[in-house]
């Protein structure tokens, strides 16, 4: 794949944008706004900090509305009170939560309460405040030999996917010139199913921030609906690796469904194909294995009736997390079968990223 993949992406407008009292009263909160009003969409101002979104009674139709809302809100307390993101980060930082993209295996869906709105978050300047007083603290990488070269990292793509709502929110560009300025032993880190890299190529980021773009073979497709194509996300992750950032592909997440084999091969090419010229790159790579809870698996198949995801408990076994709920997983055949094909694939084709955990 060249790099002249085509960059006119179709950027994402929500129906409306509702901004709350707080939000309004800060600097950021107006700009995210004004951009919004720039752009054509309707911005309504409310006059307190309750989201009065008057959702339609129908379940559809309520999920409908809400995914084509944007909320500016003030990030609460809880979220300036960073938690480990393991094994990707030491820390979790939270620009949104939310994401205007329909993948019909979201684990949003699962995480977050209430409608599947998206709300940005306007103290940015308090989020990138609260940073410093996390540096050389954390588990994954501050405490990791083998990662120790990446110093304190700051996951920011958990609860969201920050690129896709870059053009409303320049949030994203703000915090990789925070990072850029931070003359400190720091990585910044997120990943994204979206290509619109062009506001964050000339910025001044000092090798401080790793874009990684989550990948899927083009076969399942149809499970990432109103994401940009894989071969537009590769073309953006080399453009970005071209601007001096280090990247990386999440390959996530992994689904073992009849010519898995094939297809991963075939992705895990393309990938290769795309980075191939791209001089001294530092790319990594992290392996993520489909799996959901009862309670994302019903949400999902309401939201999705129609998907063919399979969520069947052919090949799956429990798995307790460390706050003792269950998660749906491979069994450990199928994950062997899974880890040992990408292990080979990936060490033949590209030889030169490195895997960062497997899961």
């Amino acid at each position: 794949m060249s790099d002249d993949v085509p960059r006119r992406l179709k950027l994402w407008l929500p129906k409306r944008v509702i901004v709350t009292r707080s939000a309004q009263a800060q600097e950021h909160g107006r700009a995210i706004a004004a951009r919004a009003a720039a752009l054509g969409v309707p911005v309504d101002i409310l006059s307190s900090d309750r989201l009065g979104l008057a959702l339609p009674d129908d379940p559809r139709q309520a999920y409908a509305e809400a995914k084509r809302t944007l909320a500016v809100t003030v990030a609460p307390p809880s979220r300036l009170r960073l938690q480990p993101i393991a094994p990707s980060a030491d820390w979790r930082v939270d620009l949104a939560e939310g994401c205007p993209a329909h993948c019909s295996y979201c684990y949003l869906a699962g995480s977050l309460k209430g409608p599947p709105i998206t709300r940005v978050y306007a103290n940015l300047a308090e989020i990138v405040g609260i940073l410093p007083g996390y540096l050389g603290t954390g588990t994954v990488t501050s405490r990791s030999k083998a990662r120790a070269n990446e110093g304190t990292t700051f996951e920011a793509s958990c609860y969201t996917d920050p690129l896709a709502l870059e053009h409303l929110t320049g949030s994203l560009s703000a915090l990789i010139e925070a990072f850029g300025r931070w003359q400190a032993p720091v990585q910044l880190r997120f990943t994204t199913k979206f290509a619109a890299v062009e506001p964050l190529l000339a910025l001044e980021h000092g090798g401080r921030t790793r874009m990684r773009a989550s990948i899927n073979p083009a076969a399942y497709a149809p499970f990432e609906g109103g994401t940009d194509p894989v071969a537009a996300r590769l073309a953006a992750l080399a453009r970005m690796a071209r601007a001096g950032y280090p990247i990386g592909l999440t390959i996530a997440p992994i689904i073992a469904a009849d010519g898995w084999q094939r297809a991963y091969a075939g992705l895990i090419a393309q990938a290769g194909t795309a980075l191939a010229d791209v001089p001294d790159v530092d790319c990594t790579i992290e392996l993520i294995t489909h799996r959901y809870t009862p309670g994302s698996k019903a949400v999902l198949d309401s939201w999705y009736p129609g998907s063919k995801l399979d969520m069947s408990d052919a090949n799956r076994a429990e798995k307790r997390t460390k706050f003792g709920s269950v998660k749906h997983v491979y069994d450990a055949s199928t994950m062997k079968e899974l880890r040992c094909f990408f292990e080979a694939e990936l060490a033949s084709t590209l030889p030169f990223a490195r895997v960062l955990y497997w899961t």
